[in-house]
């Protein structure tokens, strides 16, 4: 009895050690007793979408990222991935899926194979695109001062967290410049709580000789707007931190439509 793979495609297998989508499309011969589905053909005899890749990569060449649509960038990436097939249908269905470029990127594993066309090892690979993403814009506030870089600490935050599907408690930990020492996950939780232990997070900045914090925490639900809850416990660590000689200088929450500062809304 045959089995319908979570990519759509017959062939792949994505973590068995078997060929995943990107080998299957392959210039490689196929293994004995397998199949190679034949690239659509056009009347020249050539493959239907090389062309269209070709023009596809010179307006990005001599336009950049402004001159194409967000599944075109989408597109453009997944030539990589997937080499030998039509990957706009693809990318179209990926961006009806998730709403967006950076939510199709901040998409969980499990939940990017549920798309026809994209298998385990392709989901993986736009996961490693995201990492690379984050570990740069951290590498933006290294070493600077923060509070001068209020813009960048956002940008870094939302792509860390406004995706993810369960709720995540992360602390900047800040020095007496107030430039970021280190960045940690302290908590992660449910898709609507996430436990908090004030005492925890004072022994960690005391661990790292931190003199400073900014807190974040993200709303799965999309809503940055905080709750009676979040404001308490966000008084409680301050109330924690302050006589050890430690400012909590924010809190921040993220969501999927924005981000919400208790300093800036006056609740701290």
């Amino acid at each position: 009895m045959s089995s319908t793979p979570r990519s759509g495609f017959p062939d792949e297998e994505s973590d068995t050690g078997l060929p995943d989508e990107r080998d299957f499309f392959s210039d490689q011969a196929p293994a004995k007793g397998r199949t190679r589905a034949e690239p659509e053909q056009t009347n020249s005899g050539a493959e239907h979408y090389h062309g269209h890749r070709e023009r596809l990569r010179a307006r990005f060449r001599d336009g950049g990222d402004a001159a194409l649509a967000d599944y075109e960038l989408l597109e453009l990436l997944l030539f990589r991935l997937i080499p030998r097939r039509d990957t706009k249908p693809i990318a179209k269905a990926l961006i009806a899926r998730f709403g967006s470029l950076s939510e199709v990127i901040g998409a969980p594993v499990h939940l990017l194979t549920e798309v026809s066309g994209v298998g385990g090892n392709v989901a993986t690979d736009l996961k490693l695109i995201a990492a690379i993403a984050h570990r740069m814009l951290r590498g933006d506030l290294r070493g600077r001062q923060v509070l001068g870089s209020w813009s960048s600490v956002i940008d870094y935050c939302r792509a860390a967290m406004a995706f993810e599907a369960r709720e995540q408690f992360r602390i900047l930990f800040l020095d007496k410049k107030n430039a970021l020492i280190a960045d940690e996950v302290q908590q992660t939780g449910t898709v609507d709580h996430t436990p908090v232990y004030p005492r925890e997070v004072v022994r960690r900045a005391l661990e790292l000789s931190a003199t400073a914090v900014i807190l974040v925490h993200n709303h799965p639900s999309g809503d940055p707007s905080p709750s009676r809850a979040d404001i308490e416990m966000t008084r409680l660590i301050i109330d924690t931190a302050k006589p050890l000689g430690i400012t909590v200088h924010d809190h921040i929450i993220i969501g999927r439509d924005g981000h919400a500062s208790l300093k800036g809304l006056k609740l701290i």
